[in-house]
């Protein structure tokens, strides 16, 4: 009896194999998979190559979990037209993306030694002061004992003086100017002067005196990354990094609309050279959009309290101000004694 060889199994096609051989339906509905997943593969390639890559890159990585949209279609259009390759790449794409929405940093919020204070931390951009009599509400009703503004230009910063008595907020760093440059810290606790950080948007800094601590604090506001200013945007971003790795082993927290995400190479840098923590993500507002504000769910996180592990993070949450884009963020800490 004659033993037949068993067939060798072939490979999968490969693109081009596949686009000779499938009726033009399939091939059509498998290079729109194809394309979809090269825009993905792109992007998600960079945050896995910690880079920010060049325009369109850095401003689709604000809105990396949406890119399981166009993936999730990609791998229906390819299981459609038959394509295995294309199956198995979207698969990838899929659980890649879905890796890197998890949080980036450390998620504890221990604090060390007994608690010597505790305060409300409040940041807001109110977009070229539109949303300044909103602010204003939210600092009666919210009593931060700290408040980072920005974009607040000149009838901002008068409101604020002329609204928020001295008497409950004695203590002010302001930078007035006009449209997005003006930027404000008010406190309630003790400030002193320090330095700031050179920029396009004021980024005021000063210390505070907390308890029986001093604490360093950084209004934060780099550029945007529109196209053709990203390499200003990682400029700026890069000066608060060297900020942050100063003041590493220092109490210290930097706040404001940051321009960038948790996955932006260039904000994460930031949260590992201060061995800083983002409350939003600690706090119980991980992912929450903060931009644009119209958008009650489709949006990206720009808005950030960062903090030193100095603090523990009781609780977060972001509050809707109207006439600006940005949602303002409020966070609760304790400061320990260290």
């Amino acid at each position: 009896m004659d033993v037949q060889p068993s067939p060798t199994p072939h490979p999968p096609p490969t693109v081009q194999q596949f686009t000779a051989t499938a009726s033009p339906w399939r091939r059509v509905t498998a290079c729109c998979a194809g394309l979809l997943l090269g825009g993905v593969s792109v992007v998600v390639g960079c945050r896995a190559a910690d880079v920010d890559g060049i325009t369109p890159v850095p401003q689709l990585l604000a809105f990396l979990p949406w890119l399981l949209v166009p993936a999730g279609l990609a791998l229906v259009l390819a299981g459609v037209a038959r394509w295995r390759v294309g199956v198995l790449w979207a698969l990838v794409a899929l659980a890649v993306t879905g890796w890197f929405v998890q949080p980036y940093g450390a998620q504890s919020s221990p604090g060390r030694g007994p608690v010597v204070a505790e305060l409300r931390v409040l940041t807001a951009n109110v977009e070229f002061g539109g949303a300044t009599t909103d602010l204003v509400e939210a600092i009666r009703r919210e009593k931060p004992e700290l408040v980072y503004v920005q974009e607040c230009e000149y009838t901002c910063s008068s409101a604020l003086a002329r609204e928020i008595p001295k008497a409950l907020y004695p203590y002010r760093r302001v930078v007035d100017s006009g449209g997005a440059e003006g930027s404000a810290i008010l406190s309630t606790l003790p400030l002193r002067p320090a330095p700031g950080i050179a920029s396009t948007l004021a980024m005021p800094g000063a210390v505070a005196r907390i308890g029986d601590r001093d604490v360093r604090l950084q209004l934060a506001h780099p550029l945007p990354p529109v196209p053709g200013g990203v390499d200003s945007w990682r400029t700026e971003l890069a000066a608060l990094r060297a900020y942050a790795a100063d003041i590493k082993h220092q109490p210290a927290i930097v706040a404001g609309d940051f321009n960038a995400s948790q996955d932006h190479a260039a904000f994460r840098a930031i949260l590992d050279a201060g061995g800083l923590r983002d409350s939003a993500a600690v706090g119980g507002a991980f992912r929450t959009p903060s931009w644009p504000s119209g958008a009650s769910r489709i949006g990206t996180q720009i808005d950030h309290v960062l903090t030193t592990d100095d603090f523990s993070i009781r609780s977060a949450r972001f509050l809707t101000l109207s006439n600006t884009d940005h949602r303002a963020l409020l966070v609760e800490l304790e400061l320990h004694r260290g």
